[in-house]
């Protein structure tokens, strides 16, 4: 069997382009016309091309790497959310011959590793207000994109979903469903995604003259969604906001085990469009952010601004859409 390394000359007969042209997408030179990056990157999957990374570093000065860095917590493990980032970052990088690095680590070694060559840049996951990372990173001019708006404002390329029209879709639909005696299970309120979710909750039923509903303070995991519940059993409830799948998996039992039928008593919207909405019993009516997508565009933008590090800071972010099933 040949064996033998596909090499960039067989990559361009593929694509129908020049050598000059491969040479310049593995090396993710952002100025490669959209359309031809596409036909490049189909033929380098097709002949299974892997870059000389050893190589491409003498030539380059990059590390042919990128940090995805994760929340320094357990529930990392436990999240759907994480798994889903990482599917939509490798389908990107991997025709670049990009390589991803999980860390949990020191801030400090996440900022050594990008002067000293390690890391070309990184992918922020899930930062909180105390966190100094992002403004280390931004007064040290290193590539770096977060997966959400910032806690505070500064200049930093992010990406994320309007998560307060997210919101509102759920309380829309709760409302339309005849539900009036209202509650809301929120994320944690020092996060943007916390803050957002709740504020559109607010809002909209604010704007449907609704008595304000009751809110109890979650923290994006089945434990906190469980916790959150065993205040709600009493409350006369009709319809309810869980502001993630993942606590909405922790609080439907609860309410279930307290004599709740969902959804003939209480109806219940979650968000995310998580695998554990469809794992929910019964499944979960829910607000889907598309994040494989989300991450996609997060991988695209950093593979640009390591290419480009004095392009402007930039935002995308993307629309909400709901998702009908059983609970609501």
């Amino acid at each position: 069997m040949d064996r033998r390394p596909v090499t960039l000359e067989e990559v361009a007969r593929i694509a129908g382009v020049s050598r000059a042209t491969v040479s310049r997408v593995v090396n993710g030179v952002a100025t490669v016309d959209r359309e031809l990056r596409q036909v490049v990157e189909k033929a380098i999957s097709t002949t299974g091309y892997t870059p000389n990374r050893a190589a491409r570093s003498l030539v380059t000065r990059r590390a042919g790497a990128i940090g995805l860095v994760l929340p320094d917590e357990g529930r990392t493990v436990h999240d759907p959310y994480f798994g889903r980032v990482v599917s939509g970052v490798l389908p990107v990088i991997r025709p670049l011959g990009v390589q991803l690095v999980l860390t949990t680590g020191d801030h400090r070694e996440v900022v050594d590793d990008i002067r000293q060559h390690r890391l070309d840049g990184v992918i922020l996951i899930h930062t909180h207000a105390t966190d100094p990372l992002p403004r280390q990173l931004i007064e040290a001019n290193l590539p770096v994109v977060l997966a959400a708006r910032p806690v505070r404002p500064m200049s930093i390329t992010y990406v994320d979903v309007d998560q307060a029209a997210g919101a509102a879709l759920a309380a829309d639909h709760l409302i339309s469903s005849g539900c009036r005696r209202l509650a809301t299970i929120t994320g944690p309120l020092e996060t943007p995604a916390g803050q957002d979710r709740l504020r559109g909750f607010l809002d909209t039923t604010t704007r449907h003259g609704l008595p304000e509903p009751l809110v109890v303070e979650g923290d994006f995991s089945r434990e906190g969604g469980a916790e959150a519940a065993r205040h709600l059993t009493d409350a006369g409830l009709d319809g309810l906001f869980v502001a993630s799948d993942l606590m909405a998996t922790g609080a439907l039992p609860i309410l279930r085990n307290a004599g709740l039928r969902v959804p003939e008593d209480l109806k219940v919207v979650g968000f995310d469009d998580s695998s554990p909405a469809v794992e929910c019993d019964p499944p979960l009516t829910t607000v889907r952010q598309p994040v494989e997508d989300m991450a996609a565009e997060m991988a695209r933008l950093l593979v640009d601004r390591v290419d480009r590090p004095d392009r402007p800071v930039s935002s995308v972010v993307f629309a909400p859409t709901l998702v009908l099933r059983e609970s609501a």
